[in-house]
């Protein structure tokens, strides 16, 4: 079994009511990190959670916290966000105006740094900072809501994406976030993707324990 496969669950579309719950709930599943969406109603069109909550969320959880920081000036938030125990933090190349800089403060803060391409951005605007980098995540809907449909031709940006980190001989983490279901999560990972965000097809489920069951049998066969 292959284990550079990954499974993060988004908690965009849980139960807020009962979040550490469902966090444990999931966690005893099976899966390996939780995924948190950071979003500011100004780079996307949605607020959610801040700094507060990702630290109740470290506290109910041993998991990896995967969290993503879809808002405008990431760079005054990483301290707050790496205090609250995040142990990823991807930002948007899209927000970030000197990025190398944004990369380096997260690594100073003991936090694994991680990029986030939206639809519509290059892979290839990477390449010079990739040594640098943990994870590329490359987002496979526009940012800023759960339960949107994947965008096909985000394979064949895995695919490139994959493609320029084997030239390089670099070992990084693609990450897709996006409309991932049980139906298309082969063709992601075939592409090059190993870290797979999966919300509303667990959270908007009865069964939670089927869906990652059938995940991980898709994933790992």
């Amino acid at each position: 079994m292959k284990k550079d496969f990954k499974i993060a669950a988004s908690i965009l579309n849980a139960d807020f009511s009962r979040l550490a719950e469902e966090i444990k709930k999931v966690e005893s599943l099976g899966v390996d990190m939780i995924h948190i969406d950071i979003m500011d109603g100004h780079f996307v069109p949605n607020i959610s959670i801040g700094p507060m909550v990702v630290k109740a969320i470290n506290s109910v959880t041993s998991l990896p916290l995967d969290v993503h920081l879809m808002i405008e000036n990431p760079d005054d938030y990483l301290e707050e966000f790496a205090i609250a125990g995040s142990d990823i933090i991807t930002v948007q190349l899209e927000t970030c105006t000197h990025l190398y800089r944004t990369i380096q403060r997260i690594k100073e803060l003991k936090v694994k740094p991680s990029v986030a391409l939206n639809p519509a951005s290059l892979p290839e605007e990477l390449e010079y900072i990739l040594e640098n980098i943990d994870m590329i995540l490359i987002m496979t809907v526009e940012p800023g809501f759960g339960g949107q449909p994947f965008i096909p031709s985000m394979l064949k940006k895995i695919k490139k994406t994959k493609e320029i980190i084997k030239n390089k001989g670099l070992n990084i983490d693609i990450e897709v976030d996006g409309g991932i279901k049980r139906v298309n999560i082969e063709k992601v990972r075939d592409a090059g993707a190993n870290i797979f965000v999966l919300g509303t097809e667990i959270f908007k489920n009865n069964d939670y324990a089927a869906v990652i069951t059938d995940v991980k049998e898709k994933l790992f066969k």
